[in-house]
């Protein structure tokens, strides 16, 4: 049976008003102990999903480490020939399947002081709450438009 059909079925002896005293307490026992072995097997089937989570993170993280390994070496290798295709003056390289060459950028800006630059450069911005400030707070007293709430969630070991 399902866990949703055992709560319904819970509920509804529950509300039955003509059973005596001892069957209604030993339907709901034995609903009950139906309902706690289900959820024992829900927390079971929860614990191997994060074992799942953890394995996929550790993999990701394990393949980004890899990818920023191999973006370094390119970076690297992009330095070495760029500096040696400038010290000796050559600008291009190519082959009928490859071609290399020295090209300029866009042209970017460098900030060298940002307090002589105009206001007119800046962008405002919309004042953003710092809820960590606002909570510690709210723990000594009460606020204004905030309140402090405690929730519940399901834990399982």
């Amino acid at each position: 049976m399902k866990l949703y059909e055992l709560t319904n079925n819970y509920r509804k002896v529950a509300e039955m008003e003509d059973l005596d005293s001892e069957t209604l307490r030993d339907t709901l026992d034995s609903i009950s102990d139906e309902i706690e072995n289900k959820v024992i097997n829900i927390g079971f089937i929860i614990k191997e999903k994060k074992a799942d989570i953890k394995a996929i993170q550790d993999a990701m993280k394990e393949l980004a480490e890899k990818k920023q390994s191999i973006e370094k070496s390119i970076d690297s290798l992009q330095c070495y020939a760029y500096d040696s295709m400038k010290l000796t003056g050559v600008n291009k390289a190519k082959t009928p399947l490859l071609s290399i060459w020295i090209q300029n950028n866009q042209p970017s800006v460098n900030v060298t002081d940002e307090s002589m630059i105009p206001k007119s450069f800046f962008i405002e911005q919309e004042p953003k709450l710092d809820k960590k400030q606002l909570k510690e707070e709210l723990k000594h007293g009460e606020i204004p438009g905030a309140e402090l709430v405690q929730t519940e969630s399901l834990r399982i070991r």
